[in-house]
């Protein structure tokens, strides 16, 4: 009983301190809210390529979900799409690769053609290289497609922490 009171104690206690520390939702207020309205002012331009056009797809993807009022903001984005072999075997076969996927982006507003926004993000991934090529090239495209789902989660979040700046909250 003694113990059930002091484990009590404790969480409410700490409960206070984290009420206390300031954090609170980013996408407060759902699709009405600031972080969603300016998420869905951003226009995302043509990507060249078959990873800019998963890249931009999965971005639509996130970004379309959020219903702007009009277009304020353009996002200008170049990929480095890089595979690698490093596992090599003692007859020179490649047994491991990696696909590494760089963005940089930048966000640009309309009404003055300035950027605000001017970042990069990128992530990569391991490829088991087998004996079959079908098998090592679909293993490629899924990494391809995984490493664009990724890198785009990275850039939302980014624009999604300056549409907050940008509201001042």
């Amino acid at each position: 009983m003694r113990e059930a009171l002091s484990r009590l104690l404790v969480l409410a206690g700490s409960s206070f301190l984290l009420a206390s520390c300031g954090l609170q939702p980013l996408y407060s207020g759902g699709t009405n809210g600031v972080v969603a309205s300016q998420l869905g002012n951003v226009q995302v331009e043509p990507i060249a390529g078959k990873a800019g056009w998963l890249m931009r797809n999965a971005l639509n993807d996130q970004l379309g979900t959020f219903q702007g009022s009009e277009t304020k903001y353009r996002l200008v984005i170049e990929l480095d799409d890089k595979i690698a072999g490093f596992g090599v075997r003692s007859n020179d076969r490649i047994t491991r690769e990696r696909r590494t996927l760089r963005a940089r982006y930048q966000l640009v507003r309309l009404s003055d053609s300035a950027v605000v926004i001017d970042a990069t993000a990128g992530s990569d991934a391991g490829i088991d290289v087998v004996s079959s090529e079908f098998a090592t090239v679909a293993a490629e495209d899924t990494a391809l497609e995984n490493l664009t789902t990724r890198v785009a989660d990275q850039i939302v979040k980014r624009l999604s922490l300056f549409a907050l700046e940008q509201d001042g909250s």
